[in-house]
C-alpha cells in the first residue's frame, strides 16, 4: 500500500477487458505518468484514466502471480506444481497452507488496492471534466463496480483490509487502520447498487466488448450477497442475470451450446461471458516487465502448460508448447470427473498418452500427469512477433460466466422449480440427465463445471468444507481461510496481522 498507493497515476498502453469491452476501447496511446491534479482536462483523459482503473483487473490472468493459478493452487483440486518446492515460494506456501507474512506475495495486496486508487482518483475528478452527463454517470458506474470488484477480491483474501474511498495521501497514509470485514462489505454492495443504476444494458460488442454493463454488476452482486449468506437477497438479483434457465437473457447472455466452446482462444466475450478479462499479444510483453501491470498476455497459460513436452511421430496426441507445469490436477479430481463430458475440456491426460507411447514430457514436482486442459497453451496460439513467446498468450479468462450464476442461484434457493431448473440447465448442456436439485448436487457441479477457473478455494470455504477437504494439505481451521497480511504492509502503520499468523 506504502508503495503503491501514493504514486502518480499511471496509465499503461494496455489492453484490459472486462464483460461484453473491445480492443477498441482499451487500447490507449501511452501517457505516461501525470499529476492527478492537472490531469482530468478532457473526456480522452478521464477515458485513459478508466482504462487504468480498468487495468489491474487482469490480475486474474496474467503475471506469475495471478488470481487463478494461486487460488487453484490452495484447493483440492490442484497442486502447486512447477520446478520444486521452491519455485515460487507463495503458490508453494498456499497449495500447503503455510503462508506466512513473508512469502505471501504482496501483489495480491498491493494490485487491488492501486486500481481502488485509480478508481478512487478518477471518481473525485469525473465531476470537474468537461464531458457529457450521461458519460459522466457510465464513467462513475464503471469505477464504482471495479473498485467493489478489488475490495471483494480484498475481503476474501485478507478480511480486515483498510477501506479507502478517497486516494490516500502523505499526511494520511500511516495512520489507515483496518475497517471491520462488514464494513468493507457494505460498501462493496453500495458500489455494486450504484453502478446498475448508471451502466448500460448492454455494450456495443464491435467497439466496447469488455466494458462492463448492468448485468455485469448485478451478477457480481448477488456472488457478494452470497458470500455473505444473504441467499434471498443473493436469488433475487442473480434471477434477473439469469432469466429464463437456458434461454437468452435480458442482456443478451445464454449458455454456449459447447462446453468445449468456451476455451477456445478465439471465442472472445461469447454469450455465456459476463465478466471476461482480455489478453492480447500487441504490447509484444518481454521479461522486463513481465507481472508489473503493463504486460498483456495470458501468463496462466505458460504456468500450467507441461514441462518439456513432444508427441511422437504420428501421434494424435495435442500440439502443445512446453510449459512450468503449475497447476496439476489431483487424483481426486481425476476420479470425481473422469465419467463426466467435460473431463477432456477440462483435464489433459498426458499420463495416459506417456504410458501409450503418443507423448513425452519431464514430471514437475508434485507430478500427477495430469493438466488444466482449459488454460493449456496451445501452438497455433504461440506469439512469432515481438516480445516473449511464453508471455503473449492471448486466451481471455472468465471472472463470472452465465453457468457461474445458474449454480449461485441454485444454491441460494436450496430446492424447488427453479433451483432445479437451473441446475438442469447446465447439466443439460453437456448432456447429462436431470437428478433431484439438493445443496450437495450442487456443490458437485460446481466442482464438476468450474474446475480450473479459481472457484474451489472459496467455495469450500463458503461452505464450510474447507478443513474436511483440506487438512491432510495442512490446512487449519480459523486460520487458513485467509491470508496474512504482507510483512511490510504493517511496518510504521497502524495495521494489524491477521489472527493465527504473529
Amino acid at each position: 500500500m506504502k508503495t503503491i498507493l501514493l504514486k502518480n497515476l499511471f496509465v499503461a498502453t494496455a489492453v484490459l477487458s472486462l464483460v461484453s469491452c473491445s480492443e477498441e476501447f482499451v487500447e490507449v496511446t501511452p501517457k505516461g505518468s501525470f499529476l492527478s491534479e492537472n490531469y482530468y482536462a478532457n473526456q480522452d483523459q478521464a477515458t485513459a484514466a478508466l482504462v487504468g482503473v480498468y487495468d489491474p483487473i487482469r490480475k486474474n490472468s496474467s503475471g506469475f502471480e495471478n488470481m487463478i493459478a494461486m487460488m487453484n493452487a490452495g484447493s483440492d483440486d490442484h497442486f502447486a506444481g512447477g520446478g520444486g518446492p521452491t519455485d515460487g515460494a507463495g503458490i508453494q506456501g498456499f497449495s500447503s497452507h503455510s503462508l506466512t507474512p513473508t512469502t505471501v506475495p504482496g501483489s495480491y495486496w498491493n494490485d487491488h488496492y492501486q486500481g481502488i486508487f485509480r478508481a478512487n482518483t478518477l471518481l473525485l475528478k469525473i465531476p470537474g471534466v468537461a464531458m457529457p452527463e450521461e458519460v459522466k454517470a457510465r464513467f462513475t458506474g464503471e469505477s464504482k463496480a471495479l473498485r467493489a470488484i478489488y475490495y471483494f477480491n480484498l475481503v476474501r483474501l485478507f478480511k480486515n483490509v483498510p477501506l479507502l474511498l478517497d486516494p490516500l495521501t502523505a499526511t494520511n497514509m500511516y495512520t489507515v487502520e483496518q475497517a471491520t470485514p462488514q464494513a468493507v462489505y457494505e460498501q462493496i454492495e453500495k458500489d455494486l447498487l450504484d453502478a446498475i443504476n448508471l451502466l448500460p444494458n448492454r455494450v456495443n460488442v464491435e467497439t466496447e466488448s469488455g466494458r462492463l454493463n448492468k448485468g455485469a454488476a448485478q451478477a457480481m452482486l448477488g456472488k457478494v450477497y452470497l458470500f455473505q449468506g444473504k441467499k434471498t437477497e443473493a436469488a433475487a438479483i442473480l434471477a434477473q442475470v439469469n432469466g429464463t434457465p437456458g434461454s437468452t437473457n435480458q442482456y443478451g447472455n445464454k449458455l454456449l451450446t459447447k462446453f468445449s466452446d468456451l476455451w477456445v482462444v478465439g471465442n472472445k466475450f461469447n454469450t455465456e461471458s459476463l465478466i471476461e478479462v482480455s489478453h492480447t499479444s500487441a504490447g509484444n510483453s518481454d521479461w522486463g516487465f513481465w507481472g508489473s501491470g503493463r504486460d498483456e498476455g495470458n501468463s496462466l497459460n505458460v504456468m500450467v502448460g507441461p514441462r518439456s513436452y513432444s508427441k511422437t511421430v504420428g501421434s494424435t496426441a495435442a500440439d502443445l508448447p512446453s510449459g512450468w507445469a503449475f497447476n496439476l490436477i489431483t487424483q481426486d479430481l481425476y476420479d470425481a470427473i473422469k465419467n463426466d463430458p467435460r473431463f477432456e475440456s477440462t483435464i489433459y491426460d498426458l499420463k495416459t498418452l506417456k504410458a501409450a507411447g503418443q507423448a513425452n514430457y519431464i514430471g514437475a514436482y508434485q507430478d500427477t500427469g495430469y493438466f488444466l486442459n482449459k488454460f493449456l497453451p496451445r501452438k497455433e496460439d504461440v506469439r512469432t512477433g515481438g516480445g516473449a513467446a511464453e508471455l503473449n498468450y492471448k486466451q481471455n479468462s472468465y471472472i463470472l460466466r452465465l453457468a457461474d450464476t445458474y449454480l449461485m442461484e441454485a444454491e441460494a434457493l436450496g430446492s424447488g422449480p427453479r433451483a432445479q431448473a437451473l441446475l438442469d440447465a447446465v447439466r443439460s448442456r453437456v448432456g447429462l440427465p436431470s437428478i433431484p436439485v439438493t445443496i450437495d448436487a450442487i456443490k458437485n457441479e460446481r466442482r464438476m463445471e468450474l474446475a480450473g477457473e479459481g472457484h474451489r478455494f472459496f467455495d469450500l470455504v463458503r461452505w464450510g468444507d474447507a478443513t474436511a477437504k483440506l487438512g491432510s494439505r495442512g490446512f487449519n481451521a480459523g486460520v487458513d481461510e485467509i491470508f496474512p497480511i504482507p510483512e511490510r504492509e504493517l511496518q510504521g502503520t497502524k495495521l494489524k496481522q491477521n489472527p493465527g499468523y504473529n
